[in-house]
């Protein structure tokens, strides 16, 4: 791949701004946006969202079928670094930014603030310590991953583009949209041949839920993998590829999106009182150190 600029790398002012075109596109009930109305989540003082809309351009642009497949080849190895899980959220807090306008705190409060939501709603502790795990693959943007490569709405690729993906018209860029062999309405896959067998576009998703697949259930495993398939969960996209498997766990992935979008607090949660449980809930499904 070409040496890409540093606009092309960061583009977004945070990784956070991503979400915050995700809560304007699909507003969600108000009950887990204790703090504010989901109105007044993620407001910035540029509605048009530009560097959103160059995030997508160069996303769409760069996530092919063959670049999928070099990174999952570069970074399933997990061969960078062995922590502890308090050592990764460490490592995870060095992505503060301070233009996210919704919170001032670290990135292991805003997770902490996500699984505090589902546990105080009554769901079951390997739901809670998913919504603790779910942007642990954000430490891509550590190893050098740009945002586009990290986060955004994910989709297949290795078959044609749904018009109902963000910004659908910055894939004509994209080599895979003319090649023949991808550009079909199944490409290289197979009527119903199940999302397992789909290669989905590459970020902090496919990274966290190949970290996590040999721990956590299968319904925390979707809820990982595919939290930001948006064409498919909310828009209903690409039915032709699920398996009886993938409608099944729909209902988990549905559960779990809300409270990653809208748990967000300027007030944080009181660490030394929840550490007890949380330190039982980790030990009790992970191992003492995890390879990245």
């Amino acid at each position: 791949m070409k040496n890409l600029k540093e606009e092309e790398i960061n583009p977004l002012s945070s990784l956070d701004v991503w979400e915050d075109d995700v809560v304007n596109r699909y507003p969600d009930p108000e009950s887990i946006a204790t703090s504010k109305t989901t109105e007044e989540y993620r407001q910035y003082d540029d509605p048009k969202r530009d560097t959103v809309k160059e995030f997508y351009r160069l996303n769409h642009t760069y996530q092919t079928f063959d670049f999928v497949q070099e990174k999952r080849q570069d970074f399933l190895s997990f061969k960078r670094k062995e922590m502890s899980i308090w050592e990764a959220f460490d490592f995870l807090n060095q992505l503060v930014d301070d233009s996210d306008p919704d919170t001032d705190l670290d990135q292991f409060q805003h997770l902490l603030q996500t699984s505090e939501a589902i546990r105080a709603d009554g769901h079951p502790d390997w739901m809670v310590l998913t919504g603790l795990m779910h942007d642990m693959g954000k430490v891509l943007c550590l190893f050098g991953e740009p945002q586009w490569a990290v986060v955004g709405d994910t989709f297949p690729v290795g078959c044609a583009y749904s018009d109902k993906i963000v910004y659908p018209e910055f894939f004509k860029a994209n080599p895979d949209f003319s090649n023949p062999l991808y550009n079909t309405r199944l490409g290289v896959y197979t009527e119903g041949c199940g999302l397992r067998n789909v290669h989905i576009s590459w970020g902090h998703d496919e990274y966290v839920y190949q970290m996590m697949k040999d721990y956590l259930p299968e319904p925390a495993l979707y809820m990982l993998r595919y939290h930001s398939f948006y064409a498919w969960h909310r828009e209903g996209e690409y039915s032709y590829l699920l398996d009886d498997h993938d409608r099944e766990m729909l209902k988990w992935v549905k559960l779990f999106n809300p409270y990653d979008l809208y748990s967000k607090n300027p007030v944080p949660p009181n660490w030394p009182e929840l550490r007890s449980y949380y330190e039982g809930i980790i030990a009790k499904y992970l191992p003492p150190t995890l390879k990245f």
